[in-house]
Order: structure tokens, then sequence, then C-alpha cells
């Protein structure tokens, strides 16, 4: 898939204090990334593009019904059946609604749970080669050690969906720091060129 078919939000969350949610990067959401009408075809072809990209799959699974981040590194979940809402970067940020063809793309830190879903909802995840992903949730000693491996974790050579014409090739690296002001979204409607 090449990135100039490849519609895109971007959502650049501010601390949450439990969670650090990230300063730089934006979490992105790749709106009908495919149209696969079956599942099981959709999954196997989000497994295929994320591994030919550097982002083996690691699951096919739900995201988990609590709010929890990765300080260890970045993630990439594909929908690839159903429909959910899922809350990111803890109760002042960004609510999201996907469905099946939709990518979500998941800067370390930032804080996701779903919280309401269809029964059937389910994604696979992957994360860039060579990182596992830790799961922290707001304990007491979590921060500032967490922050430290967020900032030390390098931006992925390849967008998991489009290589290297995809939107974290732009929207990772350039400049952008989180506001104090609430979350705000930037809906780009044109094809990411």
């Amino acid at each position: 898939m090449s990135g100039a078919n490849l519609f895109h939000e971007t959502h650049l969350l501010r601390d949450g204090g439990w969670c650090p949610n990230n300063p730089r990067l934006p979490l992105l959401v790749y709106r009908s990334a495919h149209e696969a009408r079956d599942s099981e075809a959709l999954a196997a072809w989000f497994e295929s593009r994320f591994a030919e990209n550097g982002w083996p799959p690691a699951w096919r699974y739900t995201i988990y019904p609590y709010a929890h981040y990765h300080s260890t590194t970045h993630e990439v979940i594909g929908v690839f059946r159903g429909a959910a809402s899922v809350r990111m970067g803890d109760a002042r940020g960004v609510t999201i609604t996907c469905k099946a063809g939709d990518v979500l793309l998941i800067p370390a830190g930032v804080s996701h749970e779903r919280i309401l879903s269809s029964s059937d909802f389910r994604g696979v995840g992957a994360y860039p080669r060579g990182f596992e992903p830790d799961e922290l949730r707001g304990r007491p000693g979590e921060r500032p050690s967490a922050d430290r491996r967020i900032a030390a974790l390098p931006i992925p050579p390849l967008d998991p969906v489009a290589g290297h014409d995809g939107p974290l090739s732009t929207e990772w690296r350039r400049p952008s720091v989180a506001s104090e002001e609430p979350a705000e979204a930037s809906h780009d409607l044109r094809p990411h060129l």
C-alpha cells in the first residue's frame, strides 16, 4: 500500500499524570487502511503488511478493558473484526471509535483501554522488530524511569502499513510538543503524500 492512499488522523496527548502519554509523538489513526470483507483475510493482510515493514505480528486479540501503557515499545493494532471505542491518553485524552480496516499506531507512553465494543471485536497487534512490551498501569514508582525509557526509544524506520511512505515517516519526525490544553485532533483528510 502506498502512503498516498492512506488517510489518517493525529492526536498529540498531554501528560496524564499517572501516564506520561508522549510529549513528542502523536497517536496516529488510519481509517480504512484496507477494505477486505472477510475478517480472516483482513487479519492476514495486516500480519503480512506489519511483518514486511519490520513490525512482526505478536497477537490476535482484543484491546484490554483497562487503562495501560507501554514504556519499552510503540504498538500498532490493525482492527480485523468488529468495532470498538478506545480511550487514548487517560480520561482527558480522546476516545477513538474504530472498526474493521482501521489501524491505531500508538506511541510508547500513550494509555489505551477498550471502553465499549462489539462482542466480536479483534485486532492484530505488533511491535517494532526487537522490542517487547511491558505493561504499566500508573502504579507508584513507575515514573520517572518509564519516562526515561520512552524518551530513549528510537522512531521505527518504517510505517507498519505503508513503509517508507506512511504517516509515521512524517508525523513522527516533525517537532511537536503536547500543550497543557486539551487533546487536539488533526483530521488530515487529504491523501498522505
